[in-house]
């Protein structure tokens, strides 16, 4: 399901609706990667996805481009678009997570599936369509995850975090970390692939800038 369309000007910037900031371990950088472009089939729910076999180039040149560091800890979601991003990305071993997993949604095609993740993501305590998972359920679910994965990561002296996951579940985990609102603007211009990096509740390198 890839946007198609934006919301109003009005809530194009930002959006409100979250709670934090959320506390990483000092001296740890997460590497939030989001997948390759997926097959997409409505008839299944995006959570079954596998990647498109004809657009990896994308993956291929993320990994290529040394955007993500060497010797870090890996960790994905459990869709299959996830893991064979990160199957992709890295040689490393690749734990995997359902908590990383994408905001839930049902088979079947939106037409203004992108002002339903507006909506989603600006009321954030409702279903932006039947089905769907709150996008405050997402983000609780998500941010325990990353937690629970960055502090292991410290505790082990990992100076560098890698997850592999999905567009609506990081812009939320961004906002969370950092304390700001949703960013709107920035989960209409995710690539497929794409990769942005977190450091003391700051976002120390921002979507896209992978690409040069």
């Amino acid at each position: 399901m890839s946007p198609a369309a934006g919301p109003g000007a009005g809530e194009r910037a930002s959006a409100g609706g979250d709670a934090g900031p959320v506390a990483l371990p000092e001296g740890l950088a997460v590497h939030l990667v989001r997948h390759g472009r997926p097959l997409v089939d409505p008839s299944r729910p995006p959570s079954t996805w596998g990647l498109d076999p004809g657009h990896l180039d994308g993956v291929r040149a993320l990994r290529a481009g040394g955007a993500l560091p060497l010797g870090a800890r890996w960790v994905s979601s459990a869709e299959p678009k996830a893991r064979e991003t990160a199957a992709v990305l890295t040689a490393s071993p690749v734990a995997v997570d359902d908590g990383l997993g994408e905001q839930s949604r049902p088979a079947g095609w939106l037409d203004d599936y992108a002002v339903r993740i507006h909506r989603s993501l600006v009321v954030q305590e409702a279903p932006a369509a039947p089905g769907w998972e709150t996008a405050a359920s997402a983000r609780a679910r998500v941010v325990e995850a990353v937690q629970r994965h960055a502090e292991g990561a410290a505790r082990d002296g990992a100076a560098d975090l890698v997850l592999v996951g999905h567009g609506t579940a990081w812009t939320l985990l961004v906002a969370a970390v950092t304390g700001r609102p949703v960013d709107l603007y920035a989960w209409e211009r995710l690539q497929l692939p794409d990769t942005c990096s977190l450091a003391g509740g700051e976002l120390v390198r921002r979507w896209g800038t992978w690409l040069g």
